[in-house]
């Protein structure tokens, strides 16, 4: 029981990896804020885990006063808060083309600035406990596909974001903060972009090497499993890490020959 009696905030965590690391932190022994946008989903996460280990906070985290909002729900419910795992994000495509700036600015809000409030509504209570803070990023935060450019962008400044507070906050409050970067992973909802493309719906039962190695991609249990770690007290006083948890080598690998053998 790596995570026992944590309490431990997750926000987009009704689906994907968000969900897949709220079943493991609770299997870990973690009490969970259930969030994101999916009333039904959650309510029946909240089900499966109990409600003496969960309890659902649905909010768009845009809103004002939603960061604080959950804070306080944590608190409420378990008498503290040890950790946030800042994992939801808006996933969308574009390019230098179809990037208007209004959504330029809603990408940044929801997957820079979200972040950014929620790590600072919580310090008051990660202080009290020497806790931390786990940011769910990608590997597109480097530099990201050409059609992931605002995306990638958000990504990249979260990372920032990451390496600044890892260090500040340790320094000043003892509160950790580190990142993981996760590559393609088979969420529902990529599931569901890949069908919208009009691939079938065991796509990912063909995905070709060049794009996965192993011949499958990630599973959001894997994510899950990583992050673990980083919210365990074992990870000692490391901070202000980024991690990338890919099959391959992002930076520096040798593009695919032909790009378009898979969309």
């Amino acid at each position: 029981m790596r995570l026992q009696n944590k309490v431990i905030l997750i926000t987009g965590s009704c689906t994907g990896i968000g969900k897949a690391i709220a079943l493991r932190c609770a299997a870990e022994g973690a009490r969970v804020i259930i969030h994101g946008l999916e009333q039904g989903l959650g309510e029946s996460l909240v089900q499966q885990l109990g409600a003496a280990r969960a309890v659902l906070h649905i909010e768009d985290l845009t809103n004002e006063g939603c960061p604080a909002r959950l804070v306080a729900a944590a608190v409420l419910a378990f008498g503290q808060l040890d950790a946030v795992v800042n994992n939801a994000a808006l996933v969308t495509t574009g390019n230098i083309h179809t990037t208007d700036l209004a959504f330029f600015r809603r990408m940044l809000e929801i997957n820079t600035l979200v972040p950014f409030a929620l790590i600072q509504a919580a310090l008051p209570e990660l202080r009290k406990v020497r806790g931390n803070v786990v940011n769910i990023g990608s590997v597109n935060a480097w530099s990201g596909e050409p059609n992931l450019m605002p995306y990638s962008v958000s990504k990249g400044a979260l990372m920032t974001l990451t390496r600044n507070l890892g260090d500040t906050l340790m320094r000043e409050d003892g509160v950790r903060v580190n990142q993981i970067n996760p590559g393609w992973v088979l969420t529902e909802n990529e599931a569901q972009r890949k069908r919208d493309h009009g691939l079938s719906d065991d796509w990912y039962t063909k995905v070709p090497k060049v794009y996965a190695p192993s011949g499958r991609i990630l599973l959001p249990e894997e994510i899950a499993a990583a992050a673990v770690y980083w919210l365990a007290d074992e990870c000692g006083p490391i901070s202000g890490q980024v991690v990338d948890l890919e099959q391959h080598p992002f930076i520096g690998r040798n593009p695919p020959k032909d790009p378009s053998t898979f969309p």
